[in-house]
Parts: structure tokens; C-alpha cells; sequence
């Protein structure tokens, strides 16, 4: 699951996300404006800022709340990532990793792209979360306008980037990279020359490399890629397992 909540609207995000269980996952939690006051059943209790990241493993079981608070102009823009984890740590002592802004690498590079690095390995920084099963890898990627820029991606991984600022294509990648979009019936070339927009969720194939080019505006997106658990997934809700019988 993955969800941007976003609103310059208190009366849209004041209710919150209040009390619900979480089991057998990781959620991650990243606010790009606003604050998110956050508690859990084991007693922690805390707040994210603006550029904080809070990668929870929620393992064997936990009651959480999550609050939004809107900055001094109402804004409040913030994403929560669910992973999944293998059935042999489901059932783990959950664990919290809080990470204030001022500890997670940025990396400029010399045509002004600009890349944090939440987790995993980039151009030779590595990102302060660590002991993820997935061995993901969690960016957050800026292209400035008319910049066309080459990221590499592992392989052997499940790549997808969300665009939440600007625009831009995706375009001419290697090994095929293709985007899939909701139209089966789009040819190949149309999948490699993609024209994400701001919301856009673009979900690519099996690759070494992702190629973007900025629109006028820029582009500012969330590049994310873990290794494909390929276990059994049974669902419901916050609670997700391997089969009927465990939930």
C-alpha cells in the first residue's frame, strides 16, 4: 500500500489516522510539510517534522495513531509505504527507527539534480535505515527543469517511482525498462516514453537503469525498489500474513 496524504485544508486531515493495529509488516512514514504526532501500544510517543522519516516494523503486533498537523500555513504533505516482510519475521518484536531530516544524505550532482537518500545505497552515500529484509533502496529525487538524467536500480528489484512535484517522461531505458500503465494495449515504444504528472505512479520492468527527462517546471519524485519477497500474501486491512488461517 502506498498513500500521499496531502491537503492545504486543516478541516481535510485534522481527523487523522487514530488508533488501528498494524501486523506483520514495515510502515514507513515520510513528511515533506507539517508534523505528524504519532503513539503507539508499547508507550512511544513522538513527532515527525518536515524532512523526517519514521521506518516502523510492526512484526508480531502493535497499536499505532497517527495525528497530522498543518505548518504555520496549513499545509500538511506527507507518504506512508507499507512493505511486506517474510513469513520467518512476521511474528519479530516490532521496532521503531526515527530519522530527523538533518541525518538523511543529499547528494547534488553537477547538473542540479538532487537525490536524499531515505534508504539503501545511492552514489556512494548511504541512507541511516537499516536491517530492512527487502533490501530496499527509498530516494527522493529532484530534476531541475530541461534536465534529462540516467538513475541506475538494482536488477533484481521491483522498481516504481511517484512523481508529487512537476513533471517530466520517462524515456529510452535499457535492458528493456518498460512502464506498465493501466492501458495493456500501449506498444512498447509508447511504454518507454511515459509522461508522468504530478500523482502519477509509474510501475517499471525488470532493469538497470531508470531515465528521466524534466519538464519546464522540473520533477520531483520518490524512487523506490525493494527485492521481491515472492511469498504467499493474505490481506486484511493493517494485518497482512501468508495465509487465511493466520489472520
Amino acid at each position: 500500500l502506498f498513500d500521499d496524504f496531502r491537503n492545504d485544508t486543516p478541516e481535510h486531515y485534522r481527523a487523522g489516522f487514530p488508533w488501528h493495529p498494524h501486523r506483520g509488516i514495515e510502515t514507513i512514514t515520510y513528511v515533506i510539510a507539517g508534523t505528524v504526532d504519532h503513539g503507539d501500544s508499547l508507550g512511544n510517543r513522538g513527532t515527525l517534522a518536515a524532512g523526517d522519516v519514521q521506518w516502523m516494523t510492526a512484526g508480531s503486533g502493535i497499536l499505532h495513531q497517527e495525528m497530522p498537523k498543518g505548518d504555520a500555513a496549513g499545509r500538511m504533505h506527507g507518504f506512508q509505504l507499507w512493505a511486506n516482510l517474510t513469513a520467518s519475521l512476521k511474528m519479530t518484536t516490532p521496532r521503531y527507527q526515527d530519522i530527523a531530516a538533518a541525518d538523511l544524505p543529499e547528494v547534488t550532482e553537477d547538473d542540479g539534480t538532487r537525490v536524499r537518500i531515505i534508504c539503501g545505497e545511492f552514489w556512494g552515500q548511504r541512507g541511516p535505515v537499516e536491517g530492512i529484509e527487502a533490501n530496499p533502496r527509498y530516494l527522493d529525487v529532484s530534476v531541475p527543469p530541461g534536465t534529462r538524467r540516467k538513475i541506475p536500480v538494482e536488477q533484481t528489484h521491483q522498481v516504481f517511482a511517484y512523481i508529487f512535484a512537476g513533471a517530466g517522461t520517462f524515456r529510452d531505458a535499457s535492458a528493456p525498462l518498460g512502464i506498465l500503465t493501466e492501458d495493456a494495449s500501449h506498444s512498447k515504444e509508447a511504454r518507454l516514453n511515459y509522461e508522468a504528472t504530478n500523482r502519477s505512479l509509474v510501475l517499471f520492468d525488470a532493469g538497470d537503469e531508470v531515465t528521466v527527462q524534466a519538464g519546464d517546471d522540473g520533477i520531483r519524485f520518490l524512487l523506490i525498489s525493494g527485492q521481491p519477497l515472492e511469498e504467499p500474501v493474505a490481506w486484511r486491512g493493517p494485518i497482512v500474513m501468508n495465509t487465511a488461517e493466520e489472520l
